[in-house]
């Protein structure tokens, strides 16, 4: 049972990570994001890739990966936030 949930946990960590991924997509779609908080997504960015590092620490797979995707969408996201203000 743990093997399997571990499984599906992985998949979850990497699933809900596409959400910076959803909003890049929108501001690059829309080339706005006047509506965006960067803050937030500052915020956002500051706790995913202290997540990741925390991941790489403690040699933790589904930590590292997940949030090595969600880093790189975080990083989109500011990107094209601060691009399309």
């Amino acid at each position: 049972m743990l093997a399997w949930y571990k499984k599906y946990m992985f998949f979850i960590g990497i699933f809900g990570q596409f959400v910076f991924y959803s909003q890049f997509y929108a501001i690059i779609t829309n080339q706005s994001a006047k509506d965006v908080s960067l803050f937030g997504f500052m915020c956002g960015l500051l706790s995913v890739s202290s997540w990741m590092l925390y991941g790489i620490m403690i040699r933790d797979k589904p930590l590292i990966v997940a949030n090595v995707v969600a880093t790189i969408g975080a990083v989109l996201t500011v990107i094209a936030i601060l691009i399309y203000r």
